[in-house]
């Protein structure tokens, strides 16, 4: 006795939406990590001798935890955006995620780096120079950016994915064999729909 799963689209479609998801999350949460990381070393060598700076010092720590929610967020895009089962999902729209994953994902990794590397010799230079503390919080602002740029093409391409048009849905489904019996493909005016072959 076999068992009939209804799948509509390409089966192996989901399998490159679903790697998009995770990079967008894992190479956003990697930069982060960094970030932290190498900034909070800044700031702990920092505060041994000036202790009243810490809070002021904290700013990358902060942009660098942000770049981490980017990642989040475009995870749970792509992640909702993959039902097969409610709607076709084709090859094009596995794509169209897994560029989208990679985009925020790998400019989240490379602002994390820059943040980090920036935060930690920031920090440290403001505490012998308080003058730098603007030119430091400018040069994060830039380097944020970069994964702001990523987020803003993650989600371009992530509306991409889902509007494969119907008319590509029929030569796909007529090209798998998977048109019913019964069902002709008409254009009606302005509308493109299924109608049942009154033949």
């Amino acid at each position: 006795m076999s068992s009939v799963v209804d799948f509509s689209g390409d089966e192996t479609a989901p399998f490159f939406g679903f790697i998009g998801a995770a990079a967008a999350l894992v190479f956003s949460c990697m930069g982060a990590a960094y970030g932290t990381a190498k900034s909070g070393v800044g700031v702990a060598s920092m505060g041994v001798m000036r202790p009243e700076l810490v809070m002021k010092s904290i700013v990358p720590v902060v942009m660098a935890g942000v770049l981490g929610i980017y990642g989040l967020i475009i995870a749970v895009i792509i992640s909702t955006g993959i039902n097969p089962k409610a709607k076709p999902y084709y090859l094009f729209d596995g794509y169209a995620h897994l560029a989208s994953g990679l985009a925020c994902g790998l400019a989240g990794l490379s602002a994390g780096m820059a943040i980090g590397i920036v935060g930690d010799a920031g920090v440290r230079a403001n505490a012998q120079q308080p003058k730098l503390f603007v030119g430091m919080i400018l040069i994060l602002i830039f380097a944020e950016a970069l994964a702001l740029y990523g987020l803003i093409v993650a989600l371009s391409l992530g509306v991409c994915a889902g509007q494969t048009s119907a008319r590509s849905a029929v030569h796909h489904a007529s090209a798998t064999g998977r048109i019913e019996a019964g069902l002709v493909y008409r254009t009606l005016g302005d509308s493109e729909t299924w109608i049942l072959d009154p033949a």
